[in-house]
């Protein structure tokens, strides 16, 4: 599924015009997330589980736990400002990566959401998996 899951993800979500996708019918819910290409400067959408906490949303970078990190990772920390797409809205939101006890709670909780997490961190060997937190702009 990893293959095919985030391409019936995008087709989900612009044929329900941003409501629902794949994932969500198995109770993850998903944003449309759109950055900046850290090297073509052109904008790139993905849809990506989410972890809403409060105005905060936590992404974890698993990348179905591969060897590297996301290209969506990547270009947030090239360049931290985003869009999030959710239920039909689109609000601003500026990225940053969790650390220490802030990262643990967030990877417990999607731990927690989905137990599939575990097996990525165990597949991606030496890479730590990043957990980002998007907090909205004014």
């Amino acid at each position: 599924m990893a293959r095919y899951l985030p391409d019936l993800d995008r087709l989900s979500m612009r044929l329900s015009k941003g409501y629902w996708t794949i994932t969500n019918l198995v109770g993850l819910p998903i944003i449309q997330l759109t950055t900046i290409g850290a090297k073509s400067g052109l904008p790139r959408t993905v849809p990506l589980v989410s972890l809403v906490d409060g105005e905060r949303i936590a992404l974890i970078g698993s990348n179905f736990g591969k060897l590297h990190h996301p290209a969506w990772v990547h270009n947030l920390k090239a360049n931290p400002k985003c869009q999030v797409q959710f239920s039909g809205e689109s609000k601003p939101y500026f990225a940053r990566v969790a650390k220490g006890d802030e990262r643990e709670i967030y990877w417990q909780m999607a731990v927690s959401y989905y137990a599939g997490y575990e097996k990525y961190k165990a597949r991606a060997g030496d890479r730590q998996i990043q957990v980002v937190v998007l907090e909205p702009t004014s």
